[in-house]
């Protein structure tokens, strides 16, 4: 007995050994590998609402149950009977999107080969319609209520309808006239162009008008003779695009244009239907993005009706939110703000009076869910918690009582039913992949959800490394930064170890989340596995802690940003186990930016620097992010100048590689070219990589390429 007892413990630790020895691959761990599917937390079913049902499907068959007996699981679907139903094989589920028409379920299938949708009503198992949808249509949206297909091709829009019949809606043989797509280059939380109204009557749609836009030239070398693209890219202080509305009416085929008046240099934001569909509501913004309106439009004529509120910040303001409209009170309306300092709810009615704030405090909502189906509750995420930790809440609409209903530290993404009574909440920590818990929202004590789905863990048979979180003082000595830090799976203390920090710092971004594995990158587990100390930390000027943080590096871009980076790196010098001398930073897009900063502001510290795709001088930026936070060159000049990599290329000491796709429309090329021909002058030696028909970033199997040559590039020069 002893020696089968010693022998299965043998067997343990070499079982054990064995696992601690399998070596993750960058065709592991970034978007474009072989094997990085295999690497996120995924569960046995996807868990989503029917009503106030639960479906489960995967790639063979699909299930309902009610939430009260979620282990009953009826069954809905399977692989052969879609198969049958579409006259198709092996069409797989997993490629299946569920959607709520009338209150009957449908699946929808995407036919590529046929250029068709398909529609399934599952409770008859019928074929109930199908939609034309053509490979080069683009900007799709479909309606659900009229089962109309809108869409851009090149530049034009157009309808189809369930019959096939396309019916075009706006045309122009001017390549820079730009009908139904997304405008002021996607800011303001503008996604799209197209916004169908409520029942399907009428679609508002954008046009953009680029005329007045200079050429941009992008050189295409994947011809034998290459060939010359131009985009339209507005920058800082330049001239921009103009834009309108246009109402198109269904019933009769015309179109209605909104009439916003002058100036026409202006942002025209969160587009919003009246629920009676007989206005239309803009935020705009002025040029200056100092002052929002938001007003309301009459359907019909294009005429303004009236201006219901207006705010001004000294600083900007930034909508991203279109109105949510109450159904049961359709003269009601929320809205969501920073006006006091953080993101909060409002509600208002129709004439522009505030009925009541609906949320207050030091924290942000930072997600709206819905509203409950007796329009009592509304239910938000908020960090109220922590600005790490994103829990659920149901708000009352009367009371503007707040009531938390979810509680394990962690980051959620709760999605309420039908009727509200339930939410299906997506849940990690640190160290939890992913939850699937089911909660009864009626429920105000900690009673434990139903948990439904458990993902494992996908490492389970790897050395993971150990990731911390914690916070350091921000460079004001009073603001707690958050950090995470990784270290080798085999750390030793007694060790001096080479740093990596891996920065962004730029609006808009979070990167530090008490979620699965801290946020952690890929690439910054396979450096750790590599032998390295990661490190990522969030300073002011990123978001989910209010204005003022976010807002402190107006009209000084990287100054701030990059002071508090260095209290980071003063905490990581103070511990024992950290190399000073083996310093290094990498970034990408404002990350790069920001690792310019750091190689050239503070050359004694950092030996090597690796910046992506990087802003090098904001005047050769775009005109709405810009503009937003360095205002126009014009009026900024000293920020500008401050805030210039070029004219810091004389700084430069460590060893500091740039990285560029030659086509990118987002940070052109200019950025990076335009900082070697200062290094050349200035007498320093930056390295420079091109991935040529690339744009701001690299995808597919060069996106393996990529990181493997950033990871080179610190063990020729770093390690």
């Amino acid at each position: 007995m002893k020696y089968l007892i010693r022998l299965l413990a043998c067997l343990f630790v070499a079982t054990n050994m064995a696992a601690q020895e399998k070596a993750l691959t960058v065709e592991d761990l970034i978007p474009g590998g072989k094997n990085h599917a295999n690497f996120i937390p995924k569960t046995d079913y996807k868990v989503q609402w029917y009503g106030d049902e639960l479906l489960f499907s995967n790639e063979n068959e699909a299930f309902i149950a009610h939430p009260q007996k979620p282990d009953g699981k009826k069954p809905l679907l399977t692989k052969s009977e879609l198969n049958n139903l579409l006259n198709e094989k092996e069409i797989s589920l997993n490629r299946l999107s569920f959607v709520s028409l009338d209150n009957h379920l449908f699946a929808t299938v995407f036919l590529s080969a046929k250029e068709k949708q398909v529609y399934l009503d599952l409770k008859n198992k019928t074929v109930a319609f199908e939609i034309q949808r053509k490979k080069d249509w683009a900007n799709t949206d479909f309606c659900t209520g009229n089962k109309r297909l809108a869409f851009t091709l090149k530049n034009n829009l157009y309808v189809s309808n369930p019959e096939g019949k396309i019916i075009p809606v706006a045309e122009d043989a001017d390549p820079y006239i730009v009908y139904g797509q997304a405008v002021h280059r996607n800011e303001f939380g503008i996604m799209k162009g197209t916004f169908w109204s409520p029942d399907g009557n009428y679609l508002a749609f954008y046009r953009m008008d680029e005329t007045r836009v200079g050429d941009y030239p992008l050189v295409d070398i994947s011809k034998r003779e290459a060939e010359l693209k131009n985009i339209k890219y507005p920058m800082a202080g330049m001239t921009s695009h103009e834009v309108t509305v246009g109402i198109y009416e269904l019933s009769t085929g015309k179109t209605v244009y909104l009439k916003t008046g002058e100036p026409k240099d202006r942002y025209l934001t969160n587009i919003s239907w009246s629920p009676n569909e007989k206005q239309i509501y803009i935020a705009e913004l002025n040029r200056e993005q100092n002052h929002l309106q938001l007003n309301q439009y009459d359907v019909g004529t294009g005429e303004k009706v009236r201006t219901l509120l207006e705010e001004h910040n000294d600083r900007y303001v930034e909508p991203e939110h279109p109105l949510l409209f109450l159904k049961k009170t359709p003269e009601h309306f929320i809205w969501q703000s920073k006006r006091n300092g953080y993101n909060h709810l409002y509600l208002y009615d129709t004439d522009g009076k505030l009925i009541r704030p609906l949320t207050s405090g030091d924290y942000d909502i930072t997600d709206v869910l819905g509203v409950d189906a007796d329009e009592k509750h509304i239910f938000v995420v908020s960090n109220a918690v922590s600005p790490i930790e994103f829990q659920a809440y149901k708000v009352n609409l009367n009371t503007a009582q707040q009531t938390q209903i979810t509680f394990e530290a962690g980051v959620h993404h709760p999605q309420p039913s039908l009727s509200g009574k339930y939410l299906l909440d997506r849940f990690s920590n640190r160290t939890t992949p992913l939850n699937v818990d089911l909660i009864n929202t009626s429920v105000s004590a900690k009673v434990r959800p139903v948990r439904l789905q458990t993902a494992e863990n996908p490492y389970k048979e790897y050395a993971l490394p150990d990731i911390s979180l914690g916070s350091v003082k921000a460079d004001d000595g009073k603001t707690d930064l958050y950090y995470h830090l990784i270290k080798p799976a085999d750390f030793d203390p007694a060790k001096k170890y080479p740093v990596v920090i891996y920065v962004y710092g730029g609006p808009h971004s979070q990167m530090i989340k008490n979620n699965w594995l801290a946020s952690a990158r890929g690439w910054s587990l396979y450096m750790a596995q590599r032998g390295y100390l990661v490190f990522s930390m969030d300073n002011r000027g990123t978001s989910n802690r209010g204005f003022a943080f976010e807002s402190v590096t107006h009209r000084q871009l990287g100054v701030i940003e990059t002071a508090d980076q260095m209290c980071g790196v003063k905490f990581l010098q103070s511990l024992p186990y950290v190399d000073k001398e083996r310093i290094g930073v990498h970034g990408w897009s404002y990350g790069g930016f920001m690792t310019a900063n750091l190689m050239l502001r503070h050359p004694e510290t950092f030996k090597v620097g690796v910046a992506g795709g990087p802003v090098t001088d904001w005047k050769y930026y775009e005109v709405m992010y810009g503009e937003r936070y360095m205002d126009t060159p014009q009026e900024n000049p000293e920020g500008y100048g401050q805030t210039d990599m070029n004219g810091l290329a004389g700084n430069l000491k460590g060893r500091f590689l740039i990285i560029h796709g030659d086509m990118d429309p987002t940070v052109v090329w200019q950025n990076s070219l335009s900082f070697l021909k200062a290094c050349i002058t200035a007498r320093t030696y930056p390295d420079y990589f091109v991935y040529p028909g690339h744009g701001h970033n690299m995808g597919g199997v060069d996106r393996v390429h990529l990181h493997e040559k950033i990871t080179r590039y610190f063990e020729d020069y770093l390690k």
